[in-house]
């Protein structure tokens, strides 16, 4: 029985909200120290309340802050392959509690306009108390969005579909699309091939067959919620919008010191 097989059980004997929690209380003791000597070392950083951070990425103080300013200056890289970077609207869609987005007023600027949206309206709240030069909304686990269709130059989503149903997938990116400028860009990382491993025999087999891979039994959008992407399975999606569309990227994930990395797929509003 590999993870992927205790995944699977432990959702249908309804365990798995539990040991994630447990999970959170574990993490929260063994960072402790690591913790207390980031804010000690910076007390001018204001973070998050724990399970709030805990819930969209890990409970790791300097991985959120420090490692969220990496993440942006390494988003920056692909925006400027395909975008002039000035004065441009930017959207962080399932922003969280603001681990990149807070950081892109100064890692990008140039009258750039940064904007946030995210369906947990906790962390909404904090990000709009706490956080300044981003403006942000809260949205629905379903579409639509709260903003004008044709609004943003920049979309990006960091492992967002990694968390939806396939009806989601449709509906989600056909919105993304709708606030999209014409030329556009969509920034998304998914689950791709170098996830297999931790798939089931039975997931394996639908998954080369093209087919998303969803391991659900929880509330969706949770971090437990978890979707795997064959390359075709993405293609076709695309296939199926309502707008047309062309792959500009796709920088397949790899497996790097026994860490996995997500799909980058990079496209654009035509």
């Amino acid at each position: 029985m590999n993870k992927g097989d205790i995944s699977i059980f432990l959702r249908k004997i309804g365990l798995i909200y539990y040991l994630d929690f447990v999970r959170y209380k574990i993490h929260k003791v063994k960072n402790k120290t690591k913790n207390r000597s980031f804010k000690k070392k910076n007390p001018s950083v204001i973070l998050p309340p724990d399970y709030l951070m805990y819930e969209s990425f890990g409970i790791d103080y300097e991985k959120y802050f420090d490692g969220g300013k990496k993440v942006g200056e390494w988003l920056k890289t692909y925006f400027k392959k395909y975008k002039n970077l000035n004065s441009l609207n930017i959207l962080d869609w399932g922003c969280g509690p603001a681990r990149v987005i807070r950081h892109l007023p100064e890692v990008i600027n140039n009258n750039c306009k940064f904007y946030g949206t995210d369906y947990n309206d906790e962390s909404i709240k904090w990000c709009s108390e706490n956080i300044t030069n981003v403006s942000f909304s809260v949205n629905n686990l379903n579409p639509p969005l709260s903003y004008d269709e044709n609004l943003f130059d920049v979309i990006y989503g960091i492992s967002i579909f990694t968390h939806l149903s396939e009806n989601l997938h449709v509906n989600w990116l056909n919105e993304l699309l709708r606030v999209t400028n014409k030329n556009g860009i969509i920034f998304l990382t998914m689950h791709g091939e170098v996830f297999k491993e931790i798939l089931t025999s039975d997931e394996k087999k639908k998954f080369d067959e093209g087919k998303l891979i969803v391991r659900d039994k929880v509330k969706e959008g949770h971090r437990v919620f978890g979707a795997f992407h064959p390359t075709s399975f993405i293609k076709n999606l695309i296939k199926k919008m309502d707008y047309q569309v062309s792959i500009l990227e796709h920088v397949p994930g790899k497996k790097i010191n026994n860490r996995m990395e997500q799909d980058i797929w990079i496209i654009q509003k035509k």
